[in-house]
């Protein structure tokens, strides 16, 4: 790993825990043991580092959900079996419930930056697209009903994902997140 990725990634961590916001360049600089000559070197402002991490982050979901799981070559319910337990996986493995990295960054920073806004926004329409072409396979397997708006669909489903989170991340209590699951398993036919 290179230099330039272990602070990306140290940075992912610290604006996880603390808000992207409430991190300083400072928080940045202690957690990657660094100064500020070489944090210059590879990031040209707090901003720069922060769309870094976005980028990352994105870049880490499109492998494991979007391309990993959702564009596999898995049975069609499998792979949206596959997704809840991916989230519920990555989320039962921290000990304080943070909430989604990037939905945190979603409801931080929309309203203040709009680059920052674009490219998790485009990650998120890629999530939908994702849902979406695997229920339009199901219909066509006969395995959900043909007058499902799979488009619609996606989109509650990511909407659910990300409510339930919130819902956990307040509550620090990951059956919330599990509840959600189960009632999207059972309204789409999963178990």
């Amino acid at each position: 790993m290179s230099r330039k990725q272990e602070i990306i990634t140290l940075a992912r961590n610290v604006i996880h825990i603390k808000g992207y916001q409430a991190t300083s360049v400072n928080d940045i600089l202690n957690a990657a043991n660094i100064g500020k000559g070489q944090f210059y070197h590879y990031f040209s402002s707090k901003n720069d580092l922060g769309l870094a991490v976005v980028d990352d982050l994105i870049q880490e979901w499109d492998g494991q959900l979007i391309k990993g799981i959702l564009e596999s070559e898995e049975e069609s319910k499998l792979k949206l079996n596959k997704m809840l337990d991916w989230a519920t996986t990555f989320h039962t493995e921290m000990k304080t419930k943070r909430g989604c990295p990037i939905g945190n960054l979603a409801l931080e920073m929309s309203e203040h930056d709009e680059t920052f806004r674009v490219r998790i926004q485009q990650f998120f329409d890629r999530w939908f697209l994702g849902i979406e072409v695997v229920l339009d396979e199901m219909i066509k397997q006969n395995q959900l009903d043909p007058s499902i708006d799979t488009k619609k669909s996606s989109q509650t489903i990511v909407a659910m994902i990300e409510g339930g989170v919130l819902l956990m991340k307040n509550q620090q209590d990951i059956n919330l997140l599990e509840n959600v699951f189960d009632v999207i398993r059972k309204q789409y036919n999963l178990v």
